[in-house]
């Protein structure tokens, strides 16, 4: 209704105010509505909230990527975090880096990496085995790779034995052949099943295979390695005891890729019931490893062939 069409008993304010509403109105094709203006503090408020959602995941990366440089200080006072455990890997990726091209002055750091060789976190352990393995002149580094043959974590003992292979050792062998079998995932204590994973996920080392509840006591069960859960044994509600086999593991690509090119050069005749598994044309194993495991036999049968 335009302006000149209402009735005359209304105001002229009121008149006035309907038509500005109705051309509002008639512009957008919807009822007119009030306008509200954000105030300049809530428009503060905004902005910088916006800024810490885009600016906190940053910060976390930059400080967990081991990739950032580190200066010799800050190199030192990492290796020497008791409390920032993954401080203590950063520095180690990095002094790993520098021992590959041969940096001389790396060297004042190796008695942290012996002391670190039975440090209580184990990434920390599996990270220190394979940094010592980039030196094979130190004495120091074979004795304490030895000693980690014996580590509770299978990841250790094996990153120990690749590593004194570049040593020339073959010690570890049998540690090595065991990076090739899947893991046999156990229950740590009784309880009842109240999660688990699903067979043929890929998963990382250290995820999560299944939830264990005792009473208000929750287990989580993990993964020693990457690779593939190849088998579940239970269902959620079961209830389970310390030492029943909850799932198998079968090991990632690049941990049996790295084992046969260890194998080809340790390798024994007894270890080649675990290589032909490798060699099988399955979708789950890469072309590179099943060539691999094709030349490592080879290379053992023609050793053994040469010796007496």
């Amino acid at each position: 209704m335009a302006a000149s069409q209402l009735p005359s008993a209304l105001p002229v304010e009121q008149v006035d105010h309907l038509a500005d509403s109705a051309a509002a109105g008639d512009a957008s094709g919807q009822p007119a509505r009030a306008r509200h203006r954000m105030s300049a503090r809530n428009r503060l408020l905004f902005f910088a909230t916006a800024w810490l959602i885009v600016l906190m995941p940053f910060l976390f990366w930059w400080s967990t990527w081991f990739g950032r440089h580190l200066s010799d200080k800050q190199l030192s006072e990492f290796l020497n975090d008791q409390k920032h455990p993954r401080h203590i890997q950063h520095a180690l990726v990095q002094l790993g880096e520098r021992l590959t091209v041969h940096d001389a002055g790396a060297a004042r750091w190796y008695p942290d990496l012996e002391r670190l060789a039975s440090y209580p976190v184990e990434e920390v352990r599996n990270t220190d085995a394979w940094v010592m393995g980039q030196d094979t002149t130190q004495a120091g580094f074979h004795v304490s790779l030895l000693k980690m043959l014996e580590d509770p974590s299978p990841m250790v003992r094996g990153n120990a034995a690749l590593s004194l292979v570049r040593f020339g050792d073959a010690a570890g062998r049998l540690q090595i052949v065991e990076l090739l079998q899947p893991a046999r995932i156990v229950a740590p204590v009784a309880g009842r099943v109240i999660d688990t994973d699903h067979v043929g996920t890929a998963i990382h080392q250290g995820g999560l295979i299944a939830k264990l509840q005792n009473g208000q006591q929750i287990t989580e069960v993990r993964s020693p390695f990457s690779g593939r859960i190849r088998t579940l044994s239970v269902a959620n509600g079961t209830e389970v005891s310390s030492g029943l086999e909850l799932a198998t593991v079968d090991p990632g690509a690049e941990q049996v890729w790295e084992a046969l090119r260890a194998l080809y050069l340790v390798g024994q005749p007894e270890d080649l019931p675990s290589i032909r598994t490798y060699q099988r044309d399955l979708p789950e194993i890469p072309d590179r490893v099943k060539q691999q495991a094709v030349l490592t036999e080879r290379a053992i049968r023609e050793r053994a062939a040469r010796q007496p």
